[in-house]
């Protein structure tokens, strides 16, 4: 006996919610963008051409297509015929993949989900989820929609672009040597400029007009054959200056493109070379990407952003920026691995946001090693005098200051630091353990004392239970995030192109990612996820 099935019975429609279990992520999805103000939709309305689809029902769809793991634009168009989710969702209406596409680099995308992760993050603190003393931070690299061979080095641009340089300026210098053009003013023997290229050029023309002249005028086989040369040798040069003029242009627009970065790519110009994780070929080939940046909670992303630099060490400040002020969620404890430990960072963590720093500088877990700590000839255990401002070696020698330097780095940073020197190191028995050189040098010693006083306070915070709780929780909190991103949802390409475009599909995605995490703690624990009007 078999259950009644009769495709040719007439069945009325039926209403799509009764068919959505209650803690299904649609609802979720569903509460999360009707809790968003209905004045940030509104500056998705336009008054000119056809009506558009409701922002809301757009952001639904999106966000439901990204938690089932379906990132292109045509799946997510054919996603709404077959899915009782998105039908749902979309109240039956059926948007092409173009207009889906349209709607996820839209210009007022990015305020739409910041104002999405605010009111996420408001109702984690309601239902208790989260802890809002605290956030982990923590970067992944993210591969861009680019192809793999369209690489705009910064070397190769100077190297190029000098070597174009000097060939037109030897090309000018033999012209202006045989008269042929005159010699244009100029203030230094610099390199030519595009515009001084491009007038070079502009009388070559001239000059090549006037051969063609000539060669009308003369009757003389002899003398015609003599200017055709001379015409010729003009031509050759006014392409290879033409050329030059091209070339130029290219790399200065190629100078503006890089900005600050070593390289980019001409598939995505904002997309910068890094070396990924996922290297498959095992030879350390470079991939366009971007460093993605987040600050968790519990394993829920409270805020993201996105840059061109291949470490995570000068990220830190302009993403604590973002946190403060896009996504307005900054707590006490900033906690992050010992990549982020670096002078400026714990001043900018200090000084400029107020917050506590729960991040270990580069040395410290060596420096929590038994060897490390029985190791005498290591300058950071040799007693100091604090009030003659001395420090005194294993074999009861003593280094006095000796003078003051500065460094400025790349970046515009200083750093002061101040140089010990020893009274003299001739027959110490010591000295092939203490000095890694064999010259007759005096033994020196260089030491910080703003980065000193921060690793001081890292490390006391640290070695506290409180801070040895929270640290421990980093590494379970923000990496199983990227886990979730990349193993569970698979999201590990973009689908977009441009620093914007990306900035706002990595914040669906991390959404998503958000709401399949809240969803299944729905099924488990006693959470309001019921249905609004």
């Amino acid at each position: 006996m078999y259950k009644n099935y009769n495709m040719n019975q007439i069945t009325l429609p039926m209403d799509l919610e009764v068919l959505i279990p209650e803690n299904d992520i649609s609802i979720t999805i569903h509460n999360l963008v009707e809790s968003i103000p209905n004045t940030v939709f509104e500056n998705f309305r336009t008054n000119q051409g056809a009506s558009s689809y409701h922002p809301k029902m757009m952001l639904k769809i999106l966000l439901c297509a990204y938690s089932q793991s379906i990132f292109s634009g045509r799946k997510i168009e054919a996603l709404l015929h077959d899915s009782i989710r998105m039908k749902w969702l979309a109240q039956d209406h059926t948007p092409s993949y173009r207009t889906i596409n349209r709607f996820r680099v839209h210009p007022q995308m990015a305020a739409l989900l910041q104002s999405a992760f605010i009111q996420f993050r408001v109702q984690l603190e309601s239902n208790g989820l989260i802890d809002s003393d605290a956030i982990f931070i923590d970067g992944t690299k993210i591969e861009a929609n680019a192809n793999k061979y369209t690489f705009v080095f910064r070397k190769n641009i100077d190297r190029y672009e000098s070597q174009l340089l000097e060939k037109s300026k030897k090309k000018y210098h033999e012209l202006v040597d045989t008269n042929i053009i005159p010699e244009i003013e100029r203030e230094s023997d610099t390199p030519l400029t595009a515009e001084e290229i491009a007038v070079i050029h502009a009388e070559l023309t001239e000059v090549e007009t006037s051969h063609t002249q000539d060669i009308k005028r003369t009757t003389d086989v002899v003398a015609r054959r003599e200017i055709r040369k001379k015409r010729s040798e003009i031509r050759r040069s006014k392409k290879a200056f033409k050329d030059y003029l091209e070339r130029r242009l290219v790399y200065q627009k190629q100078r503006t493109l890089i900005g600050e970065r070593n390289s980019y790519s001409k598939t995505d110009t904002d997309a910068t070379f890094m070396r990924m994780k996922e290297d498959h070929m095992q030879n350390g080939q470079l991939k366009a990407g971007y460093n993605l940046q987040i600050a968790t909670n519990q394993q829920y992303v409270l805020g993201y952003d996105i840059f061109w630099n291949p470490t995570d060490t000068r990220t830190l400040d302009p993403f604590l920026y973002t946190m403060a002020h896009t996504f307005e969620h900054l707590p006490q404890y900033i906690v992050a691995d010992a990549g982020y430990g670096s002078e400026s960072n714990y001043e900018c963590i200090a000084d400029k946001y107020e917050r506590q720093a729960l991040i270990p500088y580069n040395t410290y877990h060596r420096e929590q090693k038994r060897k490390f700590k029985s190791d005498e000839m290591h300058p950071n255990h040799w007693p100091y005098d604090e009030l003659d401002d001395y420090y005194i070696c294993p074999n009861n020698r003593r280094l006095y200051l000796n003078h003051h330097t500065t460094q400025t780095d790349k970046y515009g940073h200083q750093r002061v630091y101040k140089i010990y020197e020893s009274e003299s190191c001739e027959d110490c028995p010591l000295m092939t353990l203490c000095k890694s050189s064999t010259s007759s040098r005096p033994k020196q010693i260089r030491k910080n004392m703003n980065l000193e006083y921060f690793k001081a306070q890292a490390n006391k915070l640290l070695s506290s239970p409180e801070g040895r709780r929270r640290y421990a929780q980093r590494k379970i909190d923000v990496e199983t995030t990227f886990g979730n991103l990349k193993a569970n949802l698979g999201f590990t390409r973009m689908s977009v192109r441009g620093k914007d475009a990306v900035r706002n599909e990595l914040g669906i995605a991390l959404m998503a990612v958000n709401l399949r995490k809240l969803t299944c703690q729905s099924a488990n624990f006693k959470i309001k996820t019921k249905k609004t009007a």
